[in-house]
């Protein structure tokens, strides 16, 4: 058989895995990011508050405006940094007065969050906007009342004069205006992947290895919990009584028992790993997931495996560049350590 008929084979063969693969990982649940632009901007946009240039730019220097906090020393970037995977690298969040988390809780990412059918562990709110409105107020985390969040952001004339401009000239600037402008940008904050290339018909998109660790995840039923655009942003139960290290915080779910399922997208760069943060290594993710999730055993060379997989889900970040604040001004509320 002559050498270009066997490489002939070997492609074919290649081609018809990656293919079975793709509808194997879609049956499975899994979704891609769309390439197209208007396709995405129809699935990140919300009606009630529409994406627009000048609402994303105000919201991205909200993002990362530390007077809105009491402190004046914490912003939404303090522990959801956009220079790594969108979280803070803790095993609790860390706020006001360097409080940790009462309940252990870690910083979920804000990367791909606008997939999430669920914001916060116990998914008590369903969409950005109202999740925004949370950590300002919260005495453990930003710890400032709307009162001082409108006063400050009203008392920069460049700040209202950017609201007229994404809002109108009779634009009311009030808290829920603020937190709205903040989840604009929050929405924008999506990161396509490799692997969304490969289930939108790049077949070369993934390596061998990582193809390899898809089909890994789908036979071991991650995918089961794990699925949709963020592969995770679902409420699902957990199995706390067998989880190694239940007793580090409090938390045992909503009412229902249910926690929100941890995207999976840019999961390499979001250790620790867990609600309570106590797993350092994704290896050890993998297996304690098979143990208590699965009831199976996922063994060195299978979770290596799902490992290069998730690989593939670091995703694009685009050019996010640093905003300049404006200044001051003397009736601008003063940082409060208190």
């Amino acid at each position: 058989m002559h050498n270009k008929t066997i490489l002939a084979l070997i492609f074919t063969a290649t081609s018809l895995f990656s293919s079975s693969l793709v509808e194997n990982a879609k049956n499975a649940g899994l979704k891609a990011i769309p390439n197209s632009t208007s396709e995405l901007l129809q699935l990140i946009d919300n009606p009630k508050n529409p994406i627009t240039p000048e609402k994303v730019e105000l919201g991205k220097k909200l993002y990362f405006e530390p007077r809105i906090s009491k402190s004046g020393f914490i912003s939404c970037n303090s522990c959801h940094n956009l220079a790594e995977g969108g979280d803070d690298g803790l095993a609790a969040a860390v706020g006001h007065k360097w409080t940790i988390n009462p309940h252990h809780l870690g910083s979920p990412t804000v990367y791909n969050s606008v997939f999430f059918a669920s914001q916060f562990w116990d998914g008590r709110d369903g969409n950005l906007e109202k999740q925004a409105q949370g950590p300002i107020l919260a005495g453990p985390e930003m710890a400032a009342t709307k009162e001082h969040v409108v006063s400050t952001v009203t008392s920069i004339p460049a700040y209202v004069a950017e609201f007229k401009g994404a809002y109108g000239d009779n634009v009311k600037i009030n808290y829920e205006k603020i937190t709205d402008t903040i989840a604009s940008f929050e929405r924008t904050l999506v990161t396509p992947s490799p692997f969304d290339n490969y289930l939108n018909g790049s077949e070369n998109a993934l390596t061998t290895e990582q193809e390899k660790g898809l089909k890994t995840f789908i036979d071991k039923g991650c995918a089961t919990c794990h699925n949709g655009i963020a592969l995770g942003g679902e409420m699902n139960t957990f199995n706390f009584n067998d989880y190694k290290y239940t007793k580090v915080g409090d938390f045992k779910g909503n009412k229902d028992g249910l926690v929100k399922v941890p995207t999976l997208r840019n999961i390499t760069q979001t250790a620790p790993y867990f609600h309570n943060g106590q797993v350092a290594t994704l290896k050890e993710a993998i297996i304690e997931m098979g143990r208590i999730q699965l009831f199976t055993n996922i063994s060195d060379s299978e979770a290596a495996s799902i490992e290069e997989f998730l690989k593939s889900l670091e995703g694009s970040k685009g050019n996010i560049t640093l905003p300049i604040l404006p200044s001051s001004t003397p009736s601008t509320p003063k940082p409060n350590l208190n």
